[in-house]
């Protein structure tokens, strides 16, 4: 995926875009990129951004629709040993259903829809009331992989 975009953005002459590689050993010629960045930078660097395209993990998905950013995710998969399973499929397609984000199952994709950043203008965005509270407990259940009712007498 990274490459991808490098690639089209070399082809395209776009030289603001940022990319957090993860442990990748793709060096970039095109796009800004760092292996990691922490939280706060991550969120700035969506905030700042007006795509974010994505491996299709629910923490960049969901601050992606919070910030009212356009989303493309590419889904990791097991078969390209990208994955321990297709989780991520299964995601990009529950929200592509949604029309909430835009999947590219393919390099070829990726670049088609990166060729017509157009169509993507009508992202949802969560709702200014949605509960913050409903919001936290996604973000600790991603982190932790645990739920905390409001007794406290439970968890999943």
């Amino acid at each position: 995926m990274i490459r991808t975009v490098d690639e089209w953005a070399g082809a395209n002459g776009r030289a603001d875009i940022f990319a957090q590689t993860g442990p990748s050993d793709y060096q970039s010629q095109h796009i800004r990129a760092e292996r990691f960045v922490d939280p706060t930078e991550f969120r700035k660097h969506v905030q700042a951004a007006s795509l974010v395209i994505s491996h299709a993990g629910m923490g960049s998905i969901i601050t992606a629709l919070e910030l009212g950013k356009r989303i493309i995710v590419m889904p990791r998969r097991a078969s390209l040993g990208e994955h321990r399973n297709d989780h991520q499929l299964a995601t990009a397609k529950r929200f592509a259903e949604q029309g909430r984000i835009a999947v590219a199952f393919s390099e070829q994709e990726l670049v088609k829809k990166l060729d017509q950043l157009q169509v993507f203008d009508n992202t949802a965005r969560f709702s200014p009331q949605t509960s913050p509270h409903l919001i936290s407990t996604i973000r600790t259940f991603i982190e932790t992989g645990h739920v905390r009712f409001e007794n406290g007498d439970a968890s999943c």
